[in-house]
């Protein structure tokens, strides 16, 4: 709310006041939401994770769990530091049983890693950054 605000407000400045031309200002999202995307069912699956050129993190999480919590932005952030080496996808296991089934996920926050379509390392549990940092240099070979 506050952000439509601001941009309302924004927009509403006459472009001859303005430093820089409004035509000529650019808006950008963050890394963050460029490597990170929810699964949307199996073949989204299939296509984003199994067919990726790039490994894959494969955050297995529940609504429910209070790990998965502290887990999901901690590792969201983590990948997002390897600047596109490395994209995340996360699977709500309540939506997507079948994933969880297929991929032997019995607790949650299970981290699988993915690469070539074939899961090359896995944890269960709370990691904390320099846990998550090796796993994802393991991951990129870097």
């Amino acid at each position: 709310m506050a952000q439509r605000l601001v941009l309302r407000r924004f927009l509403s400045i006459p472009h001859k006041k303005l430093a820089v031309p409004l035509h000529s200002m650019m808006f950008a999202t963050t890394q963050i939401c460029r490597v990170t995307f929810n699964v949307q069912d199996g073949d989204d699956f299939q296509d984003r994770v199994v067919n990726s050129q790039k490994p894959v993190v494969v955050d297995f999480h529940a609504q429910w769990c209070g790990p998965c919590k502290i887990l999901g932005p901690r590792l969201e952030k983590m990948v997002a530091k390897q600047n596109g080496k490395v994209l995340m996808a996360k699977v709500d296991i309540d939506d997507h049983t079948d994933l969880a089934i297929e991929y032997e996920v019995s607790a949650v926050p299970t981290v699988l890693a993915m690469k070539n379509g074939d899961v090359v390392d896995k944890f269960v549990g709370i990691k904390d950054e320099d846990q998550l940092e090796a796993f994802l240099k393991k991951l990129t070979g870097s």
